[in-house]
Formats: C-alpha cells, structure tokens, sequence
C-alpha cells in the first residue's frame, strides 16, 4: 500500500513543479513510509526514496520502512543530509508542506540549501489522505471498535458522585488496556451545565444526578483515530432534556441517511442544521457538522457551511450535530462514517437512543 501512496504523490510532481519533496510531519511522513515513530524526514525524488533519522530510531527505521534508503545523521547536521540528497540527485526544486514547517526551519533550509528552490506543495498529501485505502479503513474500524467497547464499558462505571476525571481516565485505562496506542485527543467529559462547553475537558467536577453528561472520546490504533460522541443523562432525563436530545438525534439521522458520494459536504452540513434552526435552537449549533479522520483527528474534508470539498466514497468523516446552552447545559451525537460507493457504512456502532443511567 504504502509504494501505491508513492506513486500517487509522485504524480503530483509535474503538477507542482518539483523535482523532489521533503516531509516533514508525523501524520504525512509515517503515511508515506509505514514508521510509527517521529522526528524524522523522508525525501521522495522522482525515482528514489530516502528516510533520514537519528541513531535512537535507525533501527526501528530498518524494520518498518522499506523500499527507502535509510540514512542516519548525527544532530543538528540533518540539513546538510538534505542538501546533499538535493545535490547528489541534481535536484533544482524541493516541495515542502508549507503549513506545517515552522518559520524558523524554513529559513534554515533556504539558507542551506541555497540556490535549490522551495515549492509550497500546496496540502497535495492532505488531499490524497482524504480518499482511504483498505489497510486504513480496517485500521480505523479497529479504533471505533475499541471505543465502541469503552463507551459500553463506561457505562457500568459511571455514577453520581465520582468525577469527570475519573470517567476520563477509566476511559483511556480501558482502551489502551484494549489494544490502542494513546488517545486521539484529550478526552472530553463535560456534565451539567458544563455539557454545554463543546471542548469541556474533564474537571474535578462531581457528577450529578440529573446532569446531562457529554463523552466525546477517541483512540489511536496502529497510527490511526477514531471519534465518537455520545450524551447521556445521570439519572432520569426532564422533558427538556429530552426534548433537546431527541433534536439532536433527529438531526444526526437525517445527515447520516444524506451522506452519499458526490455530495457536496456543506449540503450534509445543511441537512442537519435546518432541523436544528426549525426547533428554534439555530444559534446554539455553532460549530460545523463534522471533519475527516484518519491520522489525524481533524481532517480533510470539513462538513460545514463554508465547505467546497465534494464527498468521495473512502472518505470517513465525522457527522455530530450539537445543541449548546450556556447556564443549561448541551447534547451532541457524533458517528463515525464510511462514504461508500453507495452510500455510507456508520463505524461508531454504540447506541444512540437517550440513556439514562
């Protein structure tokens, strides 16, 4: 897979106008190249591929990346590595990810590589990592599972009185203890009037009963996240509470049965929202509907009302409507989604009907 992601990128040189690239961030090197590990740079010529790293990862370097030749350097001389690739292989031009290269290593590299010229290549590998392969789709479906397992799991842990860091860090024990690497992001556990904050991380806060209780959480597996969101209620849920939530389910169906391919991600976007603003909670939906995931959380495509980008069957994206009031409390639904060539396939299997614990 990973000499098929090569060649795609490849194709994208003429295009660009680069001799060769240089890569430097996790999510798109490891992509590429297959390493786990990090501080590391790959340049990929029209012909030949070269994997730079230090002493602590050549040796996971020569178990994980094939079809590279492996260089070590000794810090800092990794720029006179580079140049002399650029000029043993007569390159003139380099791609860079621009967005991702802080202004400080930017310079550095202008200063030694001289007279080689830096092309911005313009979020090229962002846009082929929307589209997923097979191996990534059975690698992320692994993470939802797992995260589906902790959501079941947590349940039975949850409980007035405890607090949300303690609902935060039983979820990270469990899915590590399960198979994942780490947490796709800081988990968020926000209840009561807190569950009103879309990014509440977990507090010292005592859960209550009757508090609304938002879990938005996710894991890494083997390189790759998953995402899910689930609201519930500590106790017996009020008709307002109920009235909200089932809002917000009504709003995550009718995206979900949207999602097609083909379909432009701001009309996904509008499905959902149009029934929020009719219930008259238009203004508490800030955010948009969703994003892509894959190596990284928050990806290509974004679901909103500023998108431009067209949905792809491989695309597996986030569909998480949300209504949010300050001093009252929120509810939002996140699933994961497949596009596929017919429609979708849902990756977060949990239940999504109002539970009350």
């Amino acid at each position: 897979m990973v000499e098929k992601r090569i060649a795609k990128f490849r194709n994208e040189f003429e295009r660009l106008g680069i001799d060769a690239a240089l890569i430097i961030s996790d999510a798109n090197r490891n992509y590429l190249t297959g390493f786990t590990g990090d501080e590391s740079f790959a340049v990929i010529t029209k012909d030949k591929s070269f994997f730079i790293t230090d002493s602590r990862y050549t040796e996971q370097a020569k178990n994980q990346v094939k079809n590279f030749e492996i260089v070590e350097y000794k810090p800092p001389t990794v720029h006179e590595y580079i140049r002399k690739i650029a000029v043993d292989n007569e390159i003139k031009s380099i791609g860079i990810e621009e967005d991702r290269i802080s202004f400080s290593e930017y310079i550095k590299l202008k200063e030694v590589l001289g007279e080689i010229r830096l092309i911005n290549l313009e979020g090229t590998l962002e846009k082929l990592r929307m589209i997923k392969d097979e191996d990534e789709i059975q690698l992320i479906s692994k993470a939802a599972k797992i995260a589906d397992d902790a959501f079941l799991h947590i349940l039975n842990f949850i409980k007035p009185g405890i607090r949300e860091k303690d609902v935060a860090v039983e979820l990270e024990f469990f899915m590590k203890k399960h198979g994942a690497s780490k947490l796709s992001f800081d988990s968020i556990i926000a209840s009561g009037v807190r569950s009103s904050l879309p990014h509440g991380v977990a507090t010292e806060k005592i859960i209550e009963k009757g508090d609304f209780l938002t879990l938005d959480f996710g894991c890494v597996y083997e390189g790759y996240c998953s995402d899910m969101t689930r609201t519930i209620v500590v106790g017996k849920a009020d008709e307002k509470q109920k009235e909200i939530y089932n809002i917000v389910l009504e709003a995550n169906k009718a995206a979900l049965e949207a999602i097609s391919p083909n379909k432009p991600c701001s009309e996904i976007d509008k499905v959902a929202r149009d029934i929020i603003s009719i219930k008259g909670y238009g203004d508490k939906f800030g955010h948009g509907l969703g994003h892509g995931v894959g190596r990284e959380i928050h990806e290509q495509p974004r679901l909103s009302a500023f998108s431009k980008s067209i949905l792809q069957a491989g695309m597996v994206v986030t569909d998480e409507p949300g209504i949010y009031i300050p001093g009252y409390g929120g509810v939002r639904i996140e699933d994961l989604v497949l596009v596929t060539e017919d429609g979708y396939k849902v990756l977060s299997n949990s239940i999504k009907e109002l539970i009350e614990l």
